[in-house]
């Protein structure tokens, strides 16, 4: 455009005013702001997950204004809260977010002149190459070959065998020699391997060494809590029996709320091996993050905050940053405050349906208040975000117990207020080591939310009504990818916290209370690896262990398997590790380009696929074998039980 169109400025009549068709040259600072307007997407709007587990789960109807008025607002009120701690996180030196670095990396290679060296290539050409080999294979793992997403060999071997399969599914077990050959999957649900830094990726890799080869085997095959009556690894819930829980038999269809006569005459809720531990970890997590952050960061923090509001902190980033003008800082309550009273609003217009009175909001919002600073210190320093989602269940499920709206949306304002705070302020990192004016980013974010929000809810409206038996796996055609593992998440974690409540699973009556021990396992785990830093200031290899990561190691499953991680951790630890110590120099000029090239390369095929392929014609890919997106592990998900009865599985005696 800047070559074709004229230069000439064009008057506008009867006033002062010109203006140009030329932009100008095409330069960075403006490709990382259609980056930011775009981006600002990212995550997923909860409040459409109101819509999928009404319509497809629970088989009820629902006001779409409401959805509408909470995806907004559930999207903007997180701007707020990233105007209240910008300064202390955005200006700290120590807040250096691994993830923006891989990003500014990206933006340089495809703008900044460089010479190429005999017998190398540019880092652009190198995106380029490697872009390009990516969107050509990705054809083969998302239409031609689905299987090679996960290899699991020991099924192929012992097909008949419950046990092997347990041990060798990467979908549905153990994954012992399972691996990957799609990126996707590797990349998919625990983020980039290239950017994370290879203290994390041990530190993850232990916790989940710790409860899927330890724990969980120990405690299946002891058949601690009746596990062997349930499959080892699922997100389902289940009755005594062993089958998937029937939640509309303790659902009044009236109230829609919990009805505990028919629970009391039906069945407890019951978890597969994995998952009574995996929350076990969850309660841990949120506990060792705040004190991890309080003797780690604490006083950086508190110094940080004080001089952040004096004007007195920052490197060479946040001078340079002082030649533009700042946002002032009513702008963010100029979102948040009418933000806040749409939420009411709705909540109040709309309590029978949503079940949640107004002052649910208002302390879903103070949570997210009190979570933010720790957990963006934990991303900004290690690139591992943990959700708040723990927490701030436990909360919502005994404040309003049988109601399974009103915890979702308290849920909702919670997390997705956190969530998206820390991805405001991860874009205005970027905006800090890329020189870009603050107020420009500022526009872009709240023009990009409001688009994408209102796009994701037609398109999802869309897919709910067109696509047949959409999010029921056993139900669609055989490689639909439309099985929506983290919306089956969502309902089944608001049966448990919402609908039956957390008072009947876990404490004080639930037969899984005594996992709250997590809390206080969390809570002096930090304590004692601080104690140990202190006692031995010379060995380095202590300071690297890192709890809220140990406990965090299985945030990712479910809906990850083992066949991501594993996948996961072998492809970060080889660049991170081997490749950074080996090749140094190759490292610091690729790696991060490679990163944002896999990531490229397969959502352009992806995009052709189903845009072009999938969707008009309703085939998923050839029809053999390698179409299956499984592992051809069906057996993995029996369960070992002597009587237990399940559709396509042996009955031990």
């Amino acid at each position: 455009m800047a070559k074709v169109l004229p230069t000439e400025p064009i008057k506008i009549p009867l006033t002062n005013w010109k203006f140009s068709l030329n932009p100008g040259p095409f330069n960075m600072k403006e490709h990382a702001l259609i980056y930011t307007l775009t981006s600002s997407g990212y995550i997923y709007p909860g409040g459409l997950a109101i819509i999928t587990q009404l319509k497809i789960f629970y088989h009820r109807k629902i006001n779409y204004l409401i959805t509408f008025l909470i995806v907004q607002t559930t999207q903007l009120i997180g701007f707020g809260f990233a105007g209240i701690f910008m300064k202390f996180l955005i200006d700290s030196p120590h807040m250096w977010f691994p993830g923006v670095v891989a990003q500014y990396s990206l933006f340089r290679a495809l703008h900044e002149k460089e010479i190429r060296s005999k017998g190398s290539q540019t880092s652009f050409q190198f995106f380029v190459i490697a872009t390009i080999t990516s969107f050509a294979y990705y054809i083969v793992p998302s239409y031609l070959f689905p299987s090679i997403s996960a290899l699991s060999f020991i099924c192929w071997i012992w097909r008949d065998s419950v046990t092997a399969q347990i041990i060798g599914s990467g979908r549905n077990g153990l994954g012992i020699g399972s691996f990957s050959l799609d990126w996707t999957v590797i990349s998919s649900y625990l983020g980039n391997p290239l950017v994370m830094p290879a203290f994390t990726l041990v530190n993850m890799m232990a916790g989940f060494i710790l409860i899927t080869y330890i724990i969980t085997p120990i405690s299946y095959w002891t058949n601690s809590y009746n596990a062997k009556r349930f499959p080892i690894l699922s997100t389902s819930v289940y009755d005594e029996d062993g089958h998937i829980y029937n939640v509309s038999r303790v659902i009044n269809e009236n109230t829609f709320e919990f009805d505990q006569t028919a629970y009391d005459n039906y069945s407890k809720i019951y978890l597969s091996s994995y998952n009574v531990y995996y929350y076990g970890f969850s309660f841990a997590t949120v506990a060792a993050t705040i004190m991890h952050v309080a003797l780690y960061h604490g006083r950086t923090i508190w110094n940080q905050f004080k001089q952040a509001y004096k004007n007195q902190t920052g490197d060479i980033h946040t001078k340079l940053m002082k030649n533009y003008a700042p946002i002032p800082q009513w702008w963010f309550f100029a979102i948040l405050i009418p933000m806040t009273g749409l939420a009411l609003y709705a909540c109040e217009k709309y309590k029978k349906e949503l079940q949640v009175p107004y002052w649910g909001i208002l302390l879903a919002c103070g949570l997210a208040l009190i979570c933010i600073p720790p957990l963006s210190v934990m991303g900004a320093t290690t690139n591992v975000y943990v959700g708040p989602d723990s927490i701030i269940e436990i909360i919502g499920g005994y404040l309003y117990h049988g109601r399974p709206l009103a915890k979702m949306t308290f849920e909702l304002y919670g997390s997705m207020g956190i969530n998206q705070a820390i991805l405001f302020i991860s874009d205005f990192k970027l905006c800090h080591y890329m020189k870009i004016p603050p107020r420009s980013m500022f526009l872009v974010q709240v023009v990009g939310t409001l688009i994408s929000g209102t796009i994701q809810f037609f398109v999802q409206w869309y897919l709910l009504t067109s696509v047949k038996n959409i999010c029921e796996p056993d139900k669609l055609p055989k490689g639909s990818p439309w099985t929506c593992p983290f919306e089956r998440l969502r309902y089944m974690d608001n049966v448990i916290w919402g609908l039956v409540g957390p008072a009947q699973v876990f404490f004080p009556s639930g037969q899984y209370s005594k996992l709250f021990i997590g809390f206080v396992i969390g809570a002096m785990a930090p304590v004692l690896m601080w104690f140990m830093t202190r006692r031995f200031p010379n060995k380095h290899w202590i300071k690297l262990i890192n709890i809220p990561l140990i406990l965090t190691g299985t945030k990712g499953m479910p809906p990850a398997t083992t066949v991501n991680y594993w996948s996961w951790f072998i492809v970060g630890f080889l660049f991170n590790y081997v490749v950074y110590r080996r090749y140094k120099g190759w490292w610091a000029k690729y790696n991060y380009v490679l990163s944002n090239a896999l990531d490229a390369g397969c959502a352009f095929m992806a995009l052709v696929v189903t845009g072009a392929i999938q969707l008009p014609s309703g085939v998923y890919g050839m029809d053999w074998w390698g179409l299956d997106a499984g592992d051809h592990c069906q057996l993995a998900s029996c369960p070992t039980a002597p009587g237990v009865v399940v559709d396509g599985c042996p009955v031990f005696t």
